[in-house]
């Protein structure tokens, strides 16, 4: 049994302060007011943190010079490296990329999560941010790489369809049915599909992945007003990086922006870095959305947590650290360079997020939109997902399952 005992604790609609946590079997057991002294188990004492739920990122591309689609031990060093930063889970996330890229990157999403590191952050099923955006929009994603959902569609449901070939020596001859048939081989591993809905094709694939268990975030997309309303209507259920990568928002043509801030069914990720979105305009999707609509998510490449100058790669891109982003050679944003516990203190001391409402879009909300059941709050009975943060809000322990994770 392991009692956390004098911090701030941050519950889903209140701090304790001080207060109790009991943990037992990697379940959180009991949570209690004020402090606990000596026991059957060694309170540990914690005056002047907090304890708030292991965050959950459910878009981050890399970490510490290591990207997605470095290979088959990719993902599991990703995982090692996430703890420090306070992430208990993630959903590992890809830049459009060839089918044999995909196949192991999926191959070894699937291997971390049959076989998870004791002392690693939980790997969850992939987001993919997809073959299918516009390539208007694509930002630092590779338009080489980017297929028709039609002629995808029309491909696989040819009877005449040949078996994608395993072999190719041109890594970008291929079409977008070979990416179709890789998601389906490996559909429990496939969490996330970003995809622009305006696209030829686009709300019947949006039919198709949400029949196959796949949830689909729309970005990377100039889709107007309407043709948000219409993926919506076909079964999608976020929005990737919100007012990245899409028109702004205008009052005569609220587009993808404006659809997203006014429909409920719709879950926000923001990358909360102070770079990507005008801390302004996270404070107005919070107040448009509100919090349990909102996944503040990094966004983060293999230049996060490495020194301005560093790089890196994003998929087969080169890429290197800014002063407070992640760039192409061309002077292209290419995703970010933040960290989840930086995210958190973002939106504490310069958004001026209430507690609960940081640790609510930092874990909560991620793990209720993806389903997961006991996990990103802090209640009786919920896995023993713990993050305890020092009184700059910096990680001091990591907690997964109840187990400590060492911080190096």
């Amino acid at each position: 049994m392991l009692v956390l005992s004098g911090a701030t604790v941050v519950l889903p609609d209140r701090l304790l302060s001080p207060g109790t946590l009991v943990i037992d079997d990697g379940r959180i057991v009991d949570i209690r007011p004020g402090l606990t002294h000596g026991g059957d188990a060694a309170a540990l004492p914690l005056h002047g943190h907090l304890i708030v739920p292991g965050f959950i990122d459910v878009h981050t591309h890399g970490l510490q010079g290591v990207d997605t689609l470095d290979g088959p031990n990719a993902v599991r060093r990703i995982a090692a490296l996430l703890p420090r930063h306070g992430v208990t889970a993630f959903c590992p996330t890809t830049v459009a990329c060839a089918p044999h890229a995909l196949r192991i990157f999926l191959e070894s999403v699937r291997e971390a999560r049959a076989e998870p590191d004791r002392l690693a952050a939980r790997v969850l099923p992939a987001h993919l941010e997809s073959n299918f955006i516009n390539s208007d929009y694509a930002g630092a994603q590779p338009v080489a790489c980017l297929r028709s959902p039609r002629l995808a569609l029309d491909r696989l449901r040819r009877p005449d369809a040949r078996v994608i070939r395993r072999d190719r020596e041109d890594r970008h001859a291929y079409d977008g049915d070979d990416i179709l048939r890789e998601i389906a081989t490996a559909a429990p591993d496939v969490g996330i599909v970003t995809l622009a809905p305006e696209l030829d094709g686009a709300l019947e694939l949006i039919q198709w992945l949400v029949a196959g268990g796949h949830r689909v975030s729309l970005g990377h997309s100039g889709a107007t007003y309407e043709e948000t309303i219409a993926a919506l209507a076909a079964g999608a259920r976020q929005a990737t990086h919100l007012f990245n990568r899409m028109p702004p928002l205008n009052h005569r043509m609220p587009g993808l922006a404006g659809a997203v801030l006014q429909s409920p069914e719709l879950a926000a990720e923001l990358i909360c870095d102070g770079v990507h979105v005008h801390p302004g305009m996270i404070r107005t999707a919070l107040f448009a959305k509100g919090a349990a609509r909102v996944l503040a998510i990094t966004d983060s490449t293999a230049v996060a947590g490495l020194p301005a100058g560093a790089r890196a790669r994003l998929g087969e891109q080169a890429i290197v650290a800014g002063a407070r982003s992640a760039v192409l050679d061309d002077g292209t944003f290419a995703g970010s360079t933040a960290t989840m516990d930086g995210v958190f203190r973002l939106l504490i001391e310069t958004v001026g997020v209430p507690l609960v409402d940081a640790a609510i879009v930092c874990a909560t909300t991620p793990a209720r939109e993806l389903g997961l059941t006991g996990y990103g709050v802090l209640a009786e009975g919920a896995i023993a997902d713990v993050v305890v943060l020092g009184p700059a809000l910096q990680v001091v322990q990591t907690y997964i399952g109840g187990r400590l994770i060492p911080s190096s």
